[in-house]
């Protein structure tokens, strides 16, 4: 596989003016004002109407909700992953409907990670390299993508790892390898769509208890689910219905994370790499 080009100047553009709405003092994470989301159809289908949710730094928030509530329609939105019929999309301060589609991808590629029920790693691909992909569209060089993607395993717990196939992994190690191609990036938010939903209980348990480690070392992390006593753990609680907001806790209050380019960069603690082999979940 071959290096992908370096980033062009409207990426560069783009960089430079994320860096700077990032390290506002309060400048809010994400947040999305009067989302509104239809699909066509006699008669269209409106999947969310008039959405509005401001995420700060930092943050561990839950999005509850039952199947066609519209959750899913609203993870997408705010991942970028498409457009809205109407209301605005804000990542680190910056309008994504102003944007044209290729400043949106390095965007996405630079301020957000994902995480999904599925996993979608590549079964022929090492650990290393699947998580080293998830820089793929950054512009960054190999060798540092695979130097990145070694620290982010460390995070997750499997830095004794690296050359395994995911077949080769249980369902709890497979999601950790996705958490960490999430994290590899140092993303502004990421985003967990059901992380825990094709997992037994006790790997979700863990699993649930590394997002609460992430978000300690300052990680902004936000979760999707249909799961109640998922969201019940995490210290803001977001109910929708309808496709409408029906209960949101508020922000927590803010804890001592330090300033917020740290917060975007600190690690948790964990130990040296070693080569041995990692817990099985």
């Amino acid at each position: 596989m071959t290096s992908p080009p370096p980033p062009t100047p409207h990426d560069n553009a783009i960089a430079a003016r994320n860096g700077s709405a990032i390290r506002g003092a309060r400048t809010p994470v994400l947040e999305v004002h009067d989302l509104a989301k239809s699909y066509p159809g006699e008669p269209p289908v409106q999947a969310l109407g008039g959405v509005s949710l401001t995420i700060g730094p930092g943050e561990l928030v839950g999005i509850v909700g039952p199947s066609g509530s519209g959750k899913t329609t609203l993870l997408q939105l705010m991942g970028t992953l498409d457009r809205p019929s109407s209301g605005h999309v804000r990542i680190t301060g910056l309008d994504v409907a102003t944007m044209p589609d290729n400043e949106v991808t390095y965007l996405r590629a630079t301020r957000i990670g994902f995480v999904f029920q599925q996993f979608f790693l590549a079964e022929h691909s090492t650990v290393l390299d699947n998580v080293a992909d998830g820089l793929l569209y950054a512009g960054v060089p190999l060798t540092e993508r695979r130097e990145r993607a070694l620290d982010a395993l460390e995070l997750v717990g499997l830095a004794g790892r690296p050359r395994a196939r995911p077949t080769q992994l249980s369902g709890g190690q497979r999601q950790r390898v996705a958490i960490a191609r999430a994290l590899v990036g140092q993303p502004a938010i990421v985003l967990a769509d059901e992380p825990t939903g094709n997992l037994d209980q006790a790997t979700g348990h863990a699993i649930l208890a590394l997002i609460d480690e992430l978000h300690r070392a300052g990680s902004t992390i936000v979760v999707v689910t249909h799961e109640h006593a998922i969201v019940e753990r995490m210290p803001r609680k977001v109910e929708i219905l309808d496709g409408h907001i029906v209960a949101d806790t508020g922000p927590a209050a803010d804890a001592d994370l330090g300033p917020l380019d740290e917060r975007c960069t600190r690690a948790p603690q964990r130990s040296p790499r070693t080569s041995g082999s990692e817990e099985p979940s």
